[in-house]
């Protein structure tokens, strides 16, 4: 009789391990797999873009102004070319700058012999700056009155405006693109039956600031203070 009970305990033990290997292998399958699924899940994305625009005024406005005097006499082209200066200077003196908003860029003399005979050329530079939009608007409409009394600016000579406050619009500015790029992701996901969650990853894209209505200033093309200002994010979310 013992040996037959231990010839019966031999019997169990492989079978009573054979039953906790395959349930160890139904546990470690069904938690791979799940495991699987998981990870197959985290991979669900969307990737979408997001733009945001804003008017803006420019807050600076600089202008250079080149001008030229040419004679045969250098004292005397001299002469004329401080009778410039001192006509400019009154100009914008006479629109409310103060004298520091122009201030000298340069000036450079050129000799010339032609057919025997000598001239001087003088070119001369100021630069003209002030954050006053509205004024400096009316000094370029009126620049004319220059012309009037005998100061002939140079070709490409012309007012340009800046927009110098970008850091202060740009976080507002990149929520509201993200949030588009959201509502994007979200029709996406509409049309797809699934649903977004959160955000993968983001880059956010380079901010321009060009003209309002398009035209862009170059030669022969005012330049106006009215900008505007874009960005394009490129936002990653995670589908559900």
């Amino acid at each position: 009789m013992m040996e037959k009970s231990a010839m019966n305990d031999m019997r169990w033990i492989p079978l009573g391990a054979a039953a906790i290997l395959a349930l160890g292998v139904i546990a470690g399958g069904y938690l791979m797999g799940n495991g699987l699924v998981r990870a197959n899940k985290a991979e669900r994305s969307v990737t979408v873009r997001g733009l945001a625009e804003r008017d803006v005024t420019a807050d600076l406005a600089t202008w250079t102004l080149t001008y030229s005097e040419q004679g045969m006499n250098l004292q005397q082209v001299q002469a004329d070319i401080d009778r410039d200066t001192n006509t400019i200077r009154a100009y914008f003196k006479t629109l409310g700058f103060p004298d520091d908003a122009l201030q000298p860029a340069g000036a450079g003399v050129n000799q010339m012999i032609q057919n025997g005979v000598q001239t001087y050329t003088i070119n001369q530079r100021l630069q003209f700056r002030t954050t006053d939009i509205a004024r400096a608007q009316k000094a370029v409409a009126d620049q004319f009155d220059l012309v009037r009394k005998g100061v002939v600016l140079q070709e490409g000579s012309g007012m340009t405006y800046s927009f110098t406050k970008l850091n202060a619009i740009k976080p507002e500015m990149v929520a509201l693109a993200t949030r588009d790029a959201r509502a994007a992701a979200e029709q996406f996901a509409k049309d797809s039956d699934t649903a977004v969650g959160g955000i993968k990853n983001a880059t956010q894209g380079y901010f321009s600031i060009s003209s309002r209505d398009g035209d862009q200033a170059g030669y022969g093309v005012a330049d106006t203070p009215f900008k505007k200002v874009r960005v394009v994010t490129t936002v990653n979310f995670y589908l559900d």
